[in-house]
């Protein structure tokens, strides 16, 4: 017999970002990309640079982790990014697609708080395969708009860094930015989402209990009601063979 705590382990919302290493390595083809086009300047030699870098990552990535998934996303992002930086002609070209891809995440975060659709809860509910029944409690839906809030805020706010670096040509510190701006932010906004799902899972929880309890209550008040009503209607027989008794002795008399 298999127990709980014999049950594969679930993935954590970490462990499906591709862990703290993973992270790390999604970092280094940026750095890439910065340290060889300050060394060389040759925007070519720091585009393929960073494109070797995203590959060896994604390959290394696939290996540990088992699937493509993190090699993928490796190097669809540098490439992207080092395809808008070749046709610009621009080192800083490498980080306009970050930039413009905060914009539209940061607008999707706010408009689904709009349309009572909060992203935080929607995606935490998905990654983690958990139903969603937040939704009925108004409290839950309130908690992960003001986790999804936070996470418009990080997006905005690289947005209006990394623009403002871009227009000023800062190559260097745009490279900063997008390293401080990320990780650390996104942590942030993590722990937000965090906070919310454990209200809502407190709150739901207790419902489901007072929910239970309340079934139950009934069920025993409907056991008691069955049980009256059924002494109602079944007949006491030593009452009726005295009243057939007295009748006998009535006819008897006549």
């Amino acid at each position: 017999m298999t127990s709980a705590k014999t049950e594969e382990k679930q993935p954590t919302v970490l462990e499906q970002m591709g862990g703290v290493s993973g992270m790390l390595y999604s970092s280094l083809p940026v750095l890439v990309f910065v340290i060889v086009n300050f060394a060389t300047k040759n925007l070519m030699a720091a585009i393929i640079s960073s494109l070797a870098a995203a590959v060896v990552i994604g390959a290394v990535l696939a290996v540990r982790k088992g699937t493509i998934q993190p090699a993928i996303s490796a190097v669809f992002g540098v490439g992207i990014a080092a395809f808008i930086a070749y046709k610009t002609g621009e080192a800083k070209g490498f980080f306009l697609f970050g930039i413009w891809q905060s914009v539209v995440y940061g607008s999707a975060f706010l408009l689904s708080i709009v349309v009572r659709w909060p992203l935080a809860g929607v995606i935490w509910t998905f990654l983690n395969g958990r139903d969603r029944s937040w939704r009925d409690d108004k409290a839950s839906v309130r908690d992960y708009d003001i986790a999804t809030f936070v996470w418009a805020l990080v997006f905005f706010a690289r947005f209006v860094v990394q623009r403002w670096l871009y227009d000023e040509d800062q190559v260097g510190w745009l490279a900063v930015a997008r390293l401080g701006m990320g990780y650390p932010l996104m942590a942030i906004a993590l722990l937000a989402t965090v906070w919310a799902v454990r209200r809502a899972d407190k709150r739901l929880k207790a419902a489901e209990e007072a929910a239970e309890a309340e079934a139950k209550s009934q069920a025993e008040v409907e056991g008691v009601l069955a049980r009256t009503a059924d002494d109602l209607m079944t007949p006491d027989m030593d009452e009726l063979k005295r009243v057939v008794d007295a009748e006998s002795r009535d006819k008897s008399r006549d």
